[in-house]
């Protein structure tokens, strides 16, 4: 079968395509592990942000796909319904598949015929997806397939669930290597810099109220064999990556593993590599004297540090206290987020430091203690706001204590404030954020100059004025205020979230040409 697998265009405030534009790993490995006789194409959207409809009409006319599959956040639905409105009016007889946070853990959204899903793969996606594409191809039932909502026969019918597939293990080998080959679209970078994705473990123990993991997979830990990470990262190297992200849920919940995978790298010659990683406050604080020096020998140079916030009560709103608690003699001995700071920055690593303002209880002086903590002590700020994402404990606090004060969804993009506090308006939480951040990145620029200078002498005025998209020559002067400002990057950020018209008329469609004849099926 021929198959077009789909991430949307959708990005982060933090993560602007011009700085930051990553594959999805996901996707790659759903390539690697389709299974044989099929082909395969993969396209990032992130890479086509400013021509997605065309780009889309285009692959659906080159691939002809038998298959379109597509990865989806919660923030991105809009978008993928939006996508998936014009990739039927190209080819309506086309087999569409969503996957991903938002189709695994909201498939309500999705039940409408006319949303034009046809089955929705639940949790981990390449056994699965797998094992439908042989279902298809064979013309062979797919009520038996573990992890798959499928459509029933009656008209207007909604989704049949079967049971929910064990998560996998990852050391049987039964996970194929990413195929990276299977991608059609190019131009993957880190401020210039071409990057890749690569994972070495998944899952977490912890249940922190804001993090979708626990309810795709559970509670659990599991962690490729190193001989497969390291092959994973030499073959992102062979196509050209000089920046890698380690996507892990929580690389360092085993520090005696992630101690010997920054060994490993070393002693593989894998070191001329710029490494980004997600981290544990509390891991790096009680090994950072050890490992940070090693994480910078290996090539790390930006770790995403999961402070999530410096005030204990909002910890335990957060369901975080644990993994951000300082420990000495197996006892907890306070907050473990300065000293975690500290090894990190000692080893000439960069903390880009990820804090949640906006929780039930918090006041402006809430907010503005944990932004003062950011602009003194990270270098590039990952401020968000809670989000009431599908199925998370969360969003069940907030909806109870009826704090939720915004239901488009495109919105829960994390820096889009959708939830008021006790206190304060959602509106007043994110002027809080966007006012004091935009100074805080601006700070990092003479980091970024020394590491990346072509780039950064290249795009320093785009990158500026991203930054301070809103902003004008009244407002520099102070003939305007900041609030007018705020609402001016508002509408601007709105603007931005617009990747494909909705409603697209009717095309010229792709001849569904297929021969029927005892149940054998063949493809035009």
């Amino acid at each position: 079968m021929r198959i077009l697998l789909l991430s949307m265009p959708d990005s982060f405030e933090h993560t602007p395509a011009l700085t930051m534009r990553m594959p999805n790993g996901a996707l790659a490995s759903l390539a690697g592990n389709a299974g044989p006789g099929h082909q395969v194409a993969v396209a990032d959207l992130i890479l086509a942000q400013d021509r997605v409809g065309p780009t889309v009409e285009r692959l659906v006319r080159e691939h002809d796909p038998d298959v379109v599959g597509l990865s989806i956040m919660t923030f991105q639905r809009r978008t993928a319904l939006r996508v998936i409105r014009l990739i039927r009016a190209i080819k309506p007889g086309v087999h569409i598949v969503a996957g991903g946070y938002d189709p695994s853990l909201a498939p309500e959204a999705y039940e409408p015929p006319s949303s034009g899903v046809d089955f929705i793969v639940r949790g981990e996606g390449e056994l699965t997806f797998r094992a439908l594409l042989r279902a298809l191809s064979r013309n062979e039932p797919v009520e038996t397939i573990p992890g798959l909502a499928y459509r029933t026969g009656a008209p207007g019918g909604g989704f049949r669930h079967t049971p929910d597939r064990p998560v996998n293990r990852l050391d049987d080998g039964t996970i194929a290597l990413p195929d990276r080959g299977a991608r059609v679209l190019t131009g993957y970078t880190f401020l210039g810099r071409p990057i890749d994705i690569v994972e070495t473990s998944r899952g977490c123990t912890y249940d922190c109220s804001f993090c979708s993991i626990i309810e795709m997979r559970g509670r659990n830990f599991h962690t490729f064999d190193f001989s497969r990470v390291l092959a994973d990262i030499g073959d992102a190297r062979r196509r050209g990556a000089r920046a890698i992200f380690l996507v892990d849920d929580n690389i360092t919940l085993n520090v005696r593993r992630f101690e010997a995978l920054c060994q490993a790298i070393v002693e593989a010659g894998l070191n001329d590599i710029h490494y980004i990683v997600q981290a544990m406050t509390s891991s790096i604080a009680d090994h950072g004297e050890r490992l940070a020096p090693l994480m910078r020998k290996a090539g790390f140079l930006y770790v995403f540090l999961g402070i999530e916030n410096v005030l204990d009560e909002d910890l335990a709103f957060l369901r975080a206290a644990a993994k951000n608690a300082a420990r000495e003699g197996g006892r907890r001995t306070g907050n473990a987020t300065l000293r975690a700071i500290e090894h990190l920055h000692r080893a000439g690593l960069s903390v880009v430091g990820g804090i949640i303002v906006g929780n039930p209880d918090d006041t402006r002086a809430s907010v503005e203690a944990n932004l003062a903590f950011a602009r003194r002590y990270v270098d590039w700020p990952y401020i968000q706001h809670p989000t009431p994402y599908p199925g998370t404990p969360m969003t069940d606090d907030f909806r109870r204590r009826g704090l939720i004060v915004n239901e488009r969804v495109e919105e829960y993009d994390g820096t889009t404030a959708v939830v008021r506090t006790a206190h304060l308006d959602a509106e007043e939480v994110e002027f809080l954020r966007w006012r004091a951040e935009r100074w805080m990145k601006l700070r990092h620029m003479p980091v970024a100059l020394r590491r990346y200078p072509g780039f950064v002498l290249r795009h320093a005025p785009s990158m500026c004025a991203h930054t301070f998209r809103g902003s004008s020559w009244r407002s520099l002067l102070g003939l305007e205020s900041e609030r007018d400002v705020f609402r001016r990057y508002k509408r601007l950020r709105a603007a931005e979230r617009e990747y494909i018209a909705e409603g697209p008329p009717p095309r010229l469609q792709i001849a569904d040409c297929r021969l029927q004849t005892d149940g054998l099926q063949i493809a035009d």
